[in-house]
């Protein structure tokens, strides 16, 4: 199905390879984009489970927009290991203006077709969309307890109510 705001559609792949994160955890992170030919978001890579953030933020490309998602492991102060489904919105200020209003414009729908998303990042540089960045989103969120937006500006961090 297409979005009327934007015109793309979901590849079932994303919604495939999701789940397959998501359940089995067969992967640490999925990059995914918008193949404009094709009015359609589609995989690009997926990062074997052994693979770390680093990893995955280095994937990510300096000038193009992407969405991804992060299995993100942590323990707990209690010696709980846990695990968040990060959803980052990665649109680089050095991205092109067409790109960045074409992905922020399908980003909502496509979000939508995949149920379990447990944080929001938006980045728009390496800082924001670092290993600091994504540990401050999970003690936010755990802290309050509730699944939200978080937004990166330089040091400080913002979250918005999910409205789940």
């Amino acid at each position: 199905m297409a979005n009327a705001a934007s015109g793309m559609a979901v590849d079932d792949e994303c919604k495939l390879r999701f789940l397959e994160l998501k359940a089995k955890r067969t992967y640490r992170f999925i990059i995914y984009k918008i193949d404009e030919k094709k009015k359609m978001v589609v995989v690009e890579k997926v990062g074997e489970p052994i693979l770390n953030y680093d990893d995955f933020a280095a994937s990510l490309p300096a000038n193009e927009c992407r969405y991804a998602i992060f299995d993100y492991d942590f323990v707990t102060e209690e010696n709980c290991q846990k695990s968040k489904i990060f959803f980052i919105a990665w649109s680089p200020d050095t991205a092109r203006v067409r790109s960045k209003m074409i992905y922020a414009s399908s980003k909502d729908r496509f979000k939508r077709e995949l149920d379990g998303i447990q944080v929001e990042l938006q980045a728009t540089d390496p800082t924001e969309a670092g290993s600091n960045a994504v540990e401050s989103a999970v003690l936010l969120n755990i802290d309050t307890k509730t699944a939200g937006i978080v937004w990166a500006t330089g040091n400080q961090q913002y979250q918005s109510q999910n409205p789940q």
